[in-house]
C-alpha cells in the first residue's frame, strides 16, 4: 500500500475514535450543569422531588463518565503512534494544553466526583452542592482546554513555524487565537443543548408512557425552559462561527457552500439550499439557490464578495460534498430543535403541559424523543465540517495533514482500526444495554432520603 493509503487510514481511525468519544463528554458537560440546578433547588426548597431528580440523572451521568474516560485515552495515544510528526511540530503548545486539561480540569473533576457520588450521608447538603459544582466546573474546564488546542490548529498564532516545528513566543496569543471564542463557546453551548434534549426527550418518553408523570414533567419543564435560552444562543454562536470561517478560512467556507466562483464586485453570491457539487468539473451539476443569501450571511452586505474554490489551488481545497451536506444537516437539525422549542412554548402557554394534560400531547412528546438523536446528529455533522473543512492542513496554513502522520505500515494501521471498531461496537452495545436498564427501571421514589431535614 502506498503512503496515501496509510495516511488515509490514520485519518479514518482518528476520525472514528474522535466521533465515538465525543458522544460522551458532551453529555457529561451539559448534564453536570443541570445536576447543579436540581441540587440547588433541593438545597433551597428541601423538596424531595429535586433530590430524586438529582439521584436519577446522576446514574446516567456516571455511565457517560466511565465511557468518556475509557474512550478518551486511546485518542491521546494516537498523537504519539499515528501522528508523531504533528506532535513534534505542535507539541510546544499542544502539550501544554493537554497538560492543563489533565492537571487542572480532569483532576479537579475526579477529586470531587467521589463526594458527589458517595457523599450524600457524609457531608452537608451545601458541601455536596459545592462538590457537584466542582465536578461541573472541571468538566467545562476540560472542554475549554481541549477546544483551545483545537482552535489553535485552525488559527495558529502566538509564535512562528520554522524547520517543521512551531515555536511559541506568546502563550496568551496562542490561547486567545482568532477562533478561540467561537470554537469554545459554540461547543460548550452544544453540550448544553444536547444534554437538555436528552433530559427533555427521556422525560417526554416517561410522560407519554404515563410513568411517574409529575416527576418527569418537572425535569421536562426545566429542560424546555433552559432550551428557550440555549437553542437561539446556539444559532447565534453558529452564525458568529461562520463569520470567523469567512475571515480566517475562506477555502473552508467555499467548500461548505459549494461556492466555486468568486462573485464580482457589486454582484451577490447566492446561498444554496441544495446542490450536487462536482469537484472534477469545478461546478455544481444542479442547485437550488436563495439570491443574495451567501453574501448577506457572510459579509452582512447584499453584494459582499465571497471567495470561490476556483481561486484556491487544487491541493489546498477541502472536500466539497461532505462539507456541503454535513453543514446543511447541522443547520437543519439546529433549526428543527429551535422550532420544537417554539411548539413547546405554545403548548405550555395553552395549559397543555400539566400532569393531567401532558400525556395527551403525544406528537409533541415523541418529537422531543426524536430530538435526542437529532441533537447528536447536529453535533457530529458540525464536527465533520469543522475538521474536514480544515483539510488538507493539520495546522492550518502551516503543516499539511500528510506531513503530520507517522510512517507506519498501512496494514498495521488497518489492523488497529479494525480492533478499535470492534471494541467500540461492543462497548456501544453494552452502554445501550446499561442505559436501557437505568431508563427501564426509572427513578427510585421509595428508598429513604439521604439528605438530613428533607421535606416533602
Amino acid at each position: 500500500m502506498d503512503e496515501l493509503t496509510h495516511i488515509t487510514l490514520s485519518r479514518f481511525q482518528f476520525a472514528f475514535t474522535a466521533m465515538f468519544h465525543i458522544l460522551w463528554p458532551v453529555f457529561i458537560i451539559g448534564v453536570s450543569i443541570f445536576l447543579i440546578i436540581f441540587e440547588a433547588l433541593c438545597v433551597k426548597t428541601r423538596k424531595e422531588m429535586y433530590y430524586r431528580l438529582s439521584r436519577f440523572w446522576t446514574r446516567l451521568f456516571l455511565l457517560n463518565v466511565a465511557v468518556g474516560v475509557v474512550t478518551g485515552i486511546p485518542m491521546e495515544f494516537q498523537f504519539g503512534t499515528n501522528w508523531n510528526y504533528f506532535s513534534q511540530a505542535g507539541g510546544d503548545f499542544l502539550g501544554h494544553m493537554l497538560g492543563y486539561e489533565a492537571a487542572m480540569a480532569f483532576m479537579l473533576e475526579a477529586s470531587f466526583l467521589g463526594i458527589m457520588v458517595f457523599g450524600w450521608k457524609r457531608v452537608s447538603p451545601k458541601m455536596h452542592l459545592f462538590a457537584t459544582a466542582m465536578v461541573a466546573f472541571g468538566a467545562s474546564l476540560s472542554a475549554f482546554w481541549i477546544m483551545v488546542a483545537n482552535s489553535w490548529m485552525h488559527t495558529p498564532t502566538g509564535g512562528y513555524f520554522e524547520n517543521g516545528k512551531f515555536t511559541i513566543t506568546s502563550h496568551t496569543d496562542a490561547i486567545f487565537n482568532p477562533d478561540m471564542f467561537w470554537g469554545v463557546s459554540h461547543m460548550w453551548a452544544a453540550c448544553l443543548e444536547i444534554s437538555l434534549f436528552v433530559i427533555g426527550g427521556l422525560s417526554a418518553w416517561y410522560i407519554v408512557k404515563t410513568r411517574d408523570t409529575a416527576f418527569f414533567l418537572t425535569s421536562f419543564k426545566i429542560a424546555a425552559a433552559s432550551a428557550i435560552l440555549i437553542a437561539p444562543l446556539q444559532i447565534w454562536l453558529g452564525d458568529g462561527s461562520g463569520i470567523s470561517v469567512y475571515e480566517n478560512q475562506p477555502a473552508k467556507l467555499a467548500a461548505m457552500e459549494a461556492h466555486w466562483e468568486t462573485n464580482p464586485p457589486g454582484q451577490a453570491a447566492p446561498w444554496l439550499l441544495a446542490a450536487w457539487p462536482d469537484a472534477e468539473k469545478e461546478r455544481n451539476a444542479w442547485e437550488i439557490a436563495i439570491p443574495y443569501g451567501l453574501s448577506l450571511v457572510s459579509t452582512r452586505s447584499l453584494t459582499g464578495q465571497v471567495q470561490g474554490l476556483r481561486d484556491v489551488p487544487k491541493p489546498d481545497r477541502p472536500p466539497v460534498a461532505l462539507n456541503f451536506y454535513s453543514f446543511r444537516i447541522m443547520v437543519a437539525a439546529g433549526f428543527a430543535l429551535f422550532f420544537l422549542i417554539i411548539w413547546t412554548l405554545w403548548a405550555w402557554h395553552k395549559g397543555r403541559l400539566t400532569t393531567e394534560t401532558a400525556p395527551a400531547q403525544k406528537a409533541l412528546l415523541w418529537c422531543w424523543v426524536a430530538g435526542i438523536p437529532l441533537s447528536y446528529a447536529a453535533m457530529e455533522t458540525g464536527w465533520i465540517v469543522r475538521e474536514v473543512g480544515r483539510q488538507p492542513w493539520v495546522i492550518y496554513g502551516l503543516m499539511r495533514t500528510s506531513a503530520g502522520a507517522s510512517e507506519l505500515p498501512a496494514a498495521a494501521v488497518g489492523l488497529s482500526m479494525s480492533v478499535y471498531s470492534s471494541v467500540y461496537a461492543m462497548l456501544f452495545i453494552l452502554i445501550m444495554i446499561f442505559a436501557w436498564k437505568i431508563v427501564k427501571k426509572g427513578p427510585d421514589l421509595e428508598s429513604s432520603i439521604e439528605v438530613p431535614q428533607m421535606g416533602k
